[in-house]
């Protein structure tokens, strides 16, 4: 790492912009300094999918320090996208996500938000840290890790004490607070059910948090 420079990393957003908006808005994130990274879930769920995809876009044209990772609902758009598994995606969210493309009646994806989906990681590695969207597999080597297990594993995951060999920073499963263990730290605090979102701030290990405004 750097002298001075920051890493922050946010958790599932899950189509909630206005409390990205407040997220960015609270934290000291320099574009031209720190590093940014999203832990995959941009869409699904929440009411403005796209708008998150073109904020996060936005911040990928001002700082080169900017990186995304692939979440299973993306995996799932994409699947999609391609005319693969229809009802799967449709019933995790994702008649959200058509809505929010709509415009006329009829479906528009611009052809940059293809791109970025496409172009995710399915892990970063930091000096300390490796993070990804939903975790690893324990007993196996982080270069032979599956794609699948990266996106989707839960209970094996979640309940391990194995040692990674460097702490892991994950989404994926949605917890009340972060998720603080010896071996790793859960950042899907539940923005879209009405909890909040959290990012965490590297080095100092501080954790910001936006809570759900109530509708109404």
């Amino acid at each position: 790492m750097m002298e001075h420079e920051k890493i922050f990393i946010v958790g599932d957003i899950h189509g909630c912009l206005d409390m990205l908006k407040r997220m960015m808005d609270k934290i000291d994130w320099h574009p031209n300094r720190d590093r940014l990274i999203f832990l995959g879930d941009y869409i699904d769920r929440g009411m403005n999918s796209r708008g998150v995809v073109d904020f996060i876009l936005e911040f990928s044209e001002i700082s080169s320090h900017v990186q995304c990772l692939m979440g299973n609902h993306e995996t799932l758009f994409l699947n999609y996208l391609e005319g693969g598994d229809i009802d799967t995606f449709l019933h995790n969210g994702g008649i959200e996500t058509l809505d929010s493309y709509n415009r006329g009646g009829e479906f528009d994806i611009p052809p940059e938000h293809v791109s970025f989906f496409r172009s995710l990681h399915t892990m970063i590695e930091l000096e300390d840290y490796y993070v990804v969207h939903a975790g690893l597999q324990p007993g196996v080597e982080i270069t032979r890790q599956s794609q699948d297990d990266l996106i989707w594993i839960r209970d094996p995951f979640i309940f391990s004490d194995w040692d990674f060999g460097k702490k892991v920073i994950f989404g994926h499963t949605p917890f009340s607070v972060p998720l603080v263990m010896d071996n790793k730290i859960g950042l899907d605090t539940g923005a879209v059910f009405g909890n909040r979102l959290t990012c965490l701030e590297l080095p100092d290990m501080i954790f910001h948090s936006v809570e759900a405004r109530e509708l109404g």
